[in-house]
Formats: C-alpha cells, structure tokens, sequence
C-alpha cells in the first residue's frame, strides 16, 4: 500500500523516490536549555508566545517515511508507546506513536526494511518497541552509528538524562546488527552522514532522487531542530559536542544552500519543511 494524506507533508523526489514527514506526537523541552548560550533577550521575542508555565517549548517528533525502487526506510522513531506515566506527564509527552502514525498513513510497519535514527536520545529511539514490549519493525535493519551505540550505553553521567538506557539495552543485539562507522548508503539514493556534534555518533540523512527535475531531501537531526538552528552558532546545551556542532552545521548548511536541498526540521511542529538561505555570515530558514 502506497503513502496516503494522512501525513503532514509528502513529496516525489524522482525515480520512483518518495518522501513522507509523520509526526509521531509532540513533547516539551526547557527553552533555556534548547538555546543553550544564546542569549534570552535574543530569542524572547520569537519564543515567549509559545512558553508554557514551566517555560518549556513545544517540540514535535518529526519522522521520515521514505519509499524507493529498492525499499522502504523510516528515520526516527520517536517516544514511542513505552513511557511510564510520571515520564510522560513529566515530558508533556502527547499525541500518536509512530506505529499507529504509520498504519494511518498507509503503511504496514512490518514492511519497513531499514530504520535509521540520527541518535539515540529518548525522543529519536523510543518507539523501536510496542507497548508489549515486541519489535515495532520486526523485519528491519536499525541502524545508528557504532560511536552512538557505545556512548548511549556507558554510565557516562552527561549522556543518562538523554537516553533512555533500559529500554536501548533491550534491543542492543537488533542494533549492533546494523552499526553504521561514518557514511553509509542504506538504500540506493539513501545515505546516512555522520556528524557529530549533537552526540557523539549522531548523524544525517539524505535522500536523492533519480531523473529529470530530481530533488534531495535532507533531515539533519537534532543539528536542525527548529528554525533557529539556522544560524550555525546557536547550539543547545544539550550538544555534547557544541563547537563540533557550529563546524558541522557550517559546511552541512552551505552545502545545501549549493544544491538546493529541501530541509526537514527534527522539532518544528508547525513549518518543518523549507530550504536554507545565506544570510549574512550564518544562514536562515524558509518554509515551503
């Protein structure tokens, strides 16, 4: 069964290449952390609106839903169905998982043949299992970076609050199967990118079509979250690697401003598809 409109954005990259944003719930994160050394004065006039009393933002769980020639692939997973409730009142924790979120759309879960995540984080790994504890994709290559793998698992007091490690143990086995060490080509046209920065194995995904009028779609993790992450120097304080994040972001943003590549934000709820521009000595983001 092919993507139905029951997704929050699709497009036809060419080749057959299909291109599908699901958002698999929505979830609240500290702002003072998100911006992490940007000044508030600086970001108060576009994000006090959305602050609740806790002074936390709204971030959506954007996932990928890519069909090829070859197969099918998803990026992220999301929270998942797997949160107890202190967690999920804690978190602000709303909305559909991804599996239901897929079969909504047209999309046997069962059929995907490789999920990719950019990390490991909570927000990006937790729906690899249902709520009985099964494999959400039980047919499914995983497939993260062997750096991401090892950090997510050590007893590393800075990783513990952002990954959620009895749930990740519970399908280490299923993910060593697929490690990705640096760049990777998944499917034909989908290739994984690493990039540090946000954790240490955290990486991109980019999808390219074939053929006249081919399109790219790029999904550059938590590097790009909303639209200020356009500016490379606004980094959050929940990048383990922040002057790593600034390069990357750096020579990631230019790259696609040269060939025109089509952006999917990791958290925008309400306009997560655009392109990068310059502007000035950083850049911007505009929707579609």
């Amino acid at each position: 069964m092919g993507i139905n409109d029951a997704v929050h954005w699709r497009a036809e990259l060419g080749g057959g290449t299909t291109v599908a944003l699901i958002q698999a719930g929505t979830f609240r994160s500290d702002a003072g952390t998100l911006l992490g050394p940007v000044p508030w004065v600086l970001w108060r006039p576009w994000a006090e609106a959305e602050l609740d009393e806790s002074r936390r933002l709204t971030q959506a769980l954007n996932c990928l839903l890519i069909e090829t020639p070859s197969g099918r692939a998803l990026v992220e997973t999301g929270i998942g169905e797997r949160m107890d409730d202190k967690s999920r009142a804690m978190r602000g924790y709303e909305g559909t998982p991804i599996a239901p979120k897929l079969r909504e759309a047209g999309f046997d879960p069962a059929s995907v043949d490789v999920v990719a995540m950019s990390h490991l984080h909570y927000d990006h790994a937790g729906g690899l299992l249902l709520a009985d504890g099964s494999r959400a994709f039980p047919r499914a290559r995983i497939v993260a970076q062997r750096a991401e793998w090892e950090v997510a698992l050590t007893g590393n007091s800075r990783v513990l609050a952002s990954y959620d490690q009895p749930e990740l143990r519970l399908v280490a086995d299923w993910g060593a199967a697929g490690w990705a060490e640096g760049d990777r080509e998944l499917l034909p046209g989908v290739t994984v990118v690493r990039t540090g920065g946000h954790s240490a194995g955290h990486q991109a995904v980019v999808v390219r079509g074939t053929g006249p009028g081919a399109r790219t779609v790029a999904f550059f993790g938590d590097l790009a979250m909303r639209p200020w992450s356009a500016n490379p120097r606004w980094v959050t304080a929940f990048d383990d690697f922040p002057l790593d994040s600034v390069e990357v972001k750096g020579e990631l943003f230019r790259r696609a401003v040269a060939d025109d590549w089509i952006v999917v934000l990791s958290h925008e709820r309400l306009a997560p598809v655009g392109r990068l521009a310059p502007d000035r000595d950083r850049f911007r983001f505009d929707a579609l």
